[in-house]
């Protein structure tokens, strides 16, 4: 049994991630946290995240809680998911974290920190857009030069990174696969007198409105066709269930930075 402990556990992920890990054999909510001075500290999470009383109490820290847990789940800022992973390293925890927004330098930290101990780290935890980054590069070898390749992504007014994570992971795929350098042909935006679109530019472009889950489009554009891969997310279940097999999966392996393709079997 895996004794898994929620960061954020009141917020939008983190309370569905809570919510679900009843319905998984072999993992056990152990402990959930917020930031200092949430509101709700102190009180049980589980009336907070709509399945009954559970004894857990909501914890002001991960330090308070890390020492009954075996494994951390973090879906929440850059700068607090490196906190968790700093401690869940030092105490010999595993992690699985689905923030995005990282710097090169934060990855940096992220790979040394995850020498000593187990993490799965990924920009989307669903199935179907970790599928898709598995095809999309053999899509772009396929079509080759003669197809313009742009990538929208749309999502939530409450976002805070842009592009998302897993556009200009789609983007990295799809440009390492016909031999491009993603920092050099990425365009994120136009505007006014541009020119013509070079051959080798990858658009990336940003939409943030409402309540939109997650939705990304990868557009190959031809001389008289496109193909155009479309993935929507309509709840927000579909990560955390991502993030709950990833714990189930991470269980007695050995240190290292994993992703969603390792525990989706599709490397």
């Amino acid at each position: 049994m895996v004794k898994i402990a929620v960061a954020g556990a009141a917020g939008r992920m983190g309370s569905r991630i809570t919510a679900l890990s009843r319905e998984y054999t072999g993992l056990q909510l152990a402990g959930a946290f917020e930031r200092k001075g949430h509101k709700d500290i102190g009180k049980d999470i589980g009336p907070l995240v709509g399945i009954g009383d559970t004894g857990i109490q909501l914890a002001d820290s991960l330090e308070a809680i890390i020492d009954a847990v075996d494994l951390i789940i973090s879906f929440t800022t850059v700068e607090a998911s490196l906190e968790h992973l700093r401690l869940a390293s030092s105490k010999g925890k595993a992690m699985v974290i689905g923030t995005t927004g990282f710097s090169t330098d934060a990855m940096k930290e992220v790979i040394e920190l995850t020498k000593k101990i187990p993490c799965v780290m990924a920009s989307n935890m669903s199935m179907g857009v970790n599928l898709l980054l598995k095809v999309l590069p053999d899509i772009a070898r396929v079509l080759g030069e003669g197809y313009d390749i742009e990538i929208i992504e749309a999502h939530h007014r409450m976002k805070k990174d842009a592009p998302s994570g897993t556009a200009l992971k789609m983007a990295q795929v799809i440009a390492d696969a016909v031999n491009r350098n993603l920092d050099e042909v990425a365009v994120y935006a136009r505007k006014g007198i541009i020119g013509e679109r070079t051959p080798k530019e990858i658009g990336i472009q940003t939409i943030r409105a409402g309540d939109i889950v997650g939705e990304h489009t990868v557009i190959f554009g031809g001389l008289g066709e496109r193909i155009e891969v479309t993935h929507k997310v309509s709840s927000r279940d579909t990560f955390a269930r991502g993030a709950l097999r990833a714990a189930l999966w991470l269980s007695g392996k050995p240190a290292g930075l994993y992703d969603m393709q390792d525990v989706l079997g599709l490397k």
